[in-house]
């Protein structure tokens, strides 16, 4: 995977995404034509134009191509953690995902460190998807 390449992002501020995070899952809209992620997931897919949307169970694991280590509470649920680490992952699938890296120090984060997802109950109504460092 070319860590150089840029990829479109995707943010969790549609209700198919929640929905699946709450579930404990991960779910990435995906173009039904061309089989690519549909980033924005909007009416038309950015690669081939055309207008059939999936939301399609992802892997939850990538690598992560920056990231920054915050010292203000921008979450409440963050509030205990601080500082924290935020990311950008780029997915197997190919979009890339701000998330929270856990299980980490800032000290051991680098680019091209493999991640996968975690998804930490915050409340009864919502959990959000984070990332931990992969094994090995």
């Amino acid at each position: 995977m070319s860590l150089a390449k840029p990829l479109p992002r995707l943010s969790p501020d549609n209700e198919p995404f929640w929905e699946a995070c709450r579930a404990g899952e991960l779910r990435l809209p995906t173009c039904e034509e061309c089989d690519k992620p549909h980033l924005p997931p909007g009416p038309v897919c950015p690669f081939c134009f055309g207008a059939k949307l999936a939301w399609r169970k992802a892997s939850g694991r990538g690598r992560i191509s920056s990231f920054t280590v915050v010292h203000k509470a921008w979450f409440p649920s963050f509030r205990d953690e601080i500082p924290y680490n935020v990311i950008q992952v780029e997915l197997e699938e190919g979009p890339r995902l701000t998330a929270n890296l856990v299980q980490a120090t800032p000290e051991e984060l680098r680019i091209g460190q493999a991640v996968e997802i975690l998804f930490d109950k915050i409340n009864d109504s919502i959990t959000l998807p984070r990332f931990r460092p992969m094994a090995g």
